[in-house]
């Protein structure tokens, strides 16, 4: 699976991940997926006036659509393997530091667990929930989201003697975080807040149709 000789360079669709705190992303911060999806699925939960409400709130929205991403990524370490001097790690371990890292995306730090079970032996009565990193999308720079893993799942296709996966599908399902969930008055709602601007944006680059196309030459 290596690139053809040159190959234009193609980028990559991943995830960063954000101090919740500070927004500076963190160490270690940045995964990018090792193949593209073929397909990216989203699906645009429109938020309006509820059925049989008041007649003259059934045009109004309530607020941005609940939007949804899932896909489907692939890691393989067929073409890393090629040159195993180079990836020491990958002999030793397969993609399992890869499966990891996305997966500790789900997970509180086991340090975290540690801490609040002393606290809790100590007689602390309240142990405020384990703050997640805040996690955007990136899907090119026109495509930049913040977003909160809603899905997770693996398939492990193959692996070396030492039974260390070498060949996986990762199905991951993302719901994006607006203003509804996010404040305006930090860095998060904001980075929503410029995904959407992009899209108005983009919006208006689309030539739009005319009556004519329609049929029409005016409503009745």
């Amino acid at each position: 699976m290596s690139s053809f000789p040159g190959s234009p360079r193609v980028l990559k669709g991943g995830l960063v991940l954000l101090d919740p705190n500070s927004f500076a992303i963190r160490p270690n911060g940045i995964i990018a997926l090792q193949y593209n999806p073929d397909t990216l699925s989203r699906t645009l939960k429109i938020k309006g006036a509820s059925e049989g409400g008041d007649r003259s709130e059934a045009l109004r929205l309530t607020g941005p659509p609940v939007e949804t991403i899932k896909l489907d990524a692939e890691i393989d370490a067929a073409d890393q393997l090629e040159f195993p001097d180079r990836n020491q790690s990958l002999v030793a371990h397969g993609i399992f530091p890869q499966l990891a890292a996305l997966e500790t995306l789900v997970y509180p730090p086991a340090a975290t667990l540690q801490a609040n079970f002393v606290l809790a032996q100590t007689g602390t009565l309240e142990i405020m929930p384990m703050l997640a990193p805040m996690s955007l999308f990136v899907w090119s720079a026109s495509r930049i989201v913040p977003v909160r893993l809603t899905e997770f799942s693996i398939t492990e296709e193959a692996f070396d003697p030492q039974l260390n996966p070498l060949r996986a599908k990762v199905s991951l399902g993302m719901q994006v975080l607006s203003v509804d969930d996010l404040s305006l008055a930090d860095k998060g709602g904001n980075l929503y807040l410029a995904y959407q601007r992009q899209k108005e944006s983009l919006a208006q680059l689309y030539q739009y149709g005319t009556q004519a196309q329609l049929g029409i030459r005016g409503l009745p």
